[in-house]
């Protein structure tokens, strides 16, 4: 089973549409657990009214590593996912990706492409002044991820220290735990550019990406002193 984790604070306009994009998966068991962020605009119930395989689970606004955390606890699959409530997925994601974790059982972690798109109600001033890719890139990210449960647990769980960047965070921990990961060419997400990105609305927590690097430097570089 595929647990999916949805994290949301005030994400009411897109969290349907980032739900349906989950249902809409073929081929795997699904749970999903979108987790409200203590919003204040009427997500949860949005939530709560599709019913199983969604069950909506709720925090006193503590972030987006804490939503997650809260999530993966309550997870009961043995492959675990993770969408944020203003993207979609494509059709036939998880397929894909259990496929690909089927024939190399020795993978722990496959990732998939992503492409940008502006959201419909993005105004087009504020389309000029806003990047949208329009290329798939092949980045990792939460939302482009399919990972065994038991691999994530081996790096343990996301940081609540960073304001944004707690995927950065866990995936270099990831990688220094040498965690074995491909990615696919098929895009399986699709990003969307709108006005309350969390990038844009937090752009003083941007130098937390640079304080996540430093100590992943000064964890390899003590562990090679160790040797």
């Amino acid at each position: 089973m595929v647990s999916v984790i949805i994290p949301f604070f005030n994400a009411a306009p897109f969290l349907h549409e980032a739900l349906a994009s989950v249902l809409a998966q073929r081929g795997v068991e699904l749970e999903v657990l979108a987790v409200d962020d203590g919003s204040t605009d009427g997500g949860a119930r949005i939530a709560l009214d599709f019913g199983a395989p969604v069950r909506c689970l709720s925090q006193p606004r503590s972030g987006t590593a804490a939503a997650l955390n809260l999530g993966i606890a309550a997870a009961r699959g043995d492959l675990l996912a993770f969408l944020d409530a203003d993207d979609v997925w494509v059709e036939g994601k998880l397929s894909r990706q259990h496929a690909a974790l089927e024939r190399e059982p020795k993978l722990d972690l496959v990732f998939g492409a992503l492409q940008h798109f502006y959201s419909p109600e993005l105004s087009e001033e504020d389309r000029r002044q806003v990047r949208c890719p329009p290329d798939p890139m092949r980045a990792p990210s939460a939302g482009t991820m399919l990972i065994r449960r038991a691999s994530f647990d081996r790096v343990g769980a996301f940081s609540s220290v960073w304001t944004i960047g707690e995927f950065v965070d866990w995936f270099l921990r990831a990688q220094e735990a040498g965690l074995r990961y491909r990615h696919l060419p098929d895009v399986v997400l699709r990003r969307r550019i709108h006005a309350g990105n969390k990038g844009r609305v937090e752009k003083d927590a941007q130098r937390d990406y640079l304080s996540i690097i430093r100590l992943s430097l000064q964890r390899r570089r003590s562990r090679d002193a160790g040797r």
